[in-house]
């Protein structure tokens, strides 16, 4: 388990930029009694004229923003507009179709009830999809783009 742990927090930033300084009485004492700085000196002020919207805009710009922006469109509008295509396809079958959706599957169990459980599954099943492609193809560049405007921004006057 120490292993895996290890392996793992080789691969986390220590250098939090939303770390800034610890709340009084949280941080380590140096045995004199006075406090010792939380985490390592944050990097230079950005350069003069930069704003946290011009930062902003710039990340926006960038192209690696594009690529996490193009990677969740390219997941997010086919599988909703499929799952939109089968929710109302059940919507006008059983409105439309009462032959159809009465139909016996197993005993009592009808074409409708079978649909109506396919829409849960298919909700849960959309659900685990989208987490898993956010996870293999997004969170990583997300996280690196936020390091990164957090990077620039610290130091600019709120």
């Amino acid at each position: 388990m120490e292993k895996e742990a290890g392996c793992e927090a080789a691969a986390v930033r220590l250098d939090d930029p939303w770390y800034d300084e610890p709340l009084p009485g949280w941080g380590e004492l140096d045995g004199t009694g006075n406090g010792v700085p939380a985490g390592p000196p944050g990097p230079a002020l950005p350069q003069q004229g930069h704003s946290a919207a011009d930062i902003y805009l710039e990340v926006q710009r960038s192209e690696a923003f594009r690529e996490v922006r193009r990677r969740y469109r390219h997941f997010v509008v086919p599988a909703a507009g499929a799952f939109l295509l089968w929710y109302v396809g059940y919507v006008v079958a059983a409105t439309t179709a009462h032959e159809l959706m009465a139909r016996p599957v197993i005993g009592a169990v009808n074409v409708a009830m079978v649909a109506g459980l396919g829409q849960f599954f298919t909700t849960f099943l959309l659900t685990w999809a989208y987490a898993r492609h956010a996870r293999l193809r997004r969170d990583r560049a997300a996280l690196d783009l936020r390091w990164d405007t957090q990077e620039m921004t610290r130091g600019i006057g709120r």
